[in-house]
């Protein structure tokens, strides 16, 4: 899977903390889902500015490319978009990168199944309208393929 950066304006630097090593000194596979949650979570409030007061939102499905390893030396951060939008639920795309001196290098990617759930009432439910219209407007609506 390959991954163009430039489709993607949302980026986060993510911390490596020394809980996250292997006893072989790299990052272990289970915490990446921690990166692409800290990712989604800046999303949603920064960009998305979403309602969690109204609706909430549940992982459905999480798909992890591991491309090269990471360490406790190395200084990464995530990239996320939105690039499916369906009646309740949505999928995102994450791109864990290093940083290097030379640029920013693809170690990882990942998709994830999110849906639009209502907790009081124990099910999932539309996506909110302005929820809907702010990650087609941010991620631009040429990249994200709507099933409605």
């Amino acid at each position: 899977m390959t991954e163009k950066l430039t489709d993607y304006k949302y980026k986060t630097a993510i911390p490596i903390r020394f809980s996250d090593i292997d006893s072989f000194g790299h990052v272990n596979n289970a915490v990446y889902l921690t990166y692409f949650e800290i990712a989604r979570i800046g999303y949603w409030k920064e960009i998305i500015n979403w309602d969690w007061s109204n609706t909430g939102i549940i992982l459905g499905r999480s798909e992890i490319n591991y491309l090269k390893p990471i360490t406790v030396q190395d200084n990464i951060a995530c990239y996320v978009r939105t690039i499916r939008i369906g009646n309740s639920s949505f999928d995102m795309m994450h791109v864990l990168v290093r940083i290097t001196p030379h640029g920013e290098e693809v170690v990882t990617t990942g998709k994830t199944v999110c849906i639009s759930y209502d907790y009081s009432a124990n099910k999932s439910v539309p996506i909110p309208s302005p929820e809907r219209h702010r990650m087609i407007n941010y991620d631009e609506p040429r990249l994200i393929l709507n099933t409605n």
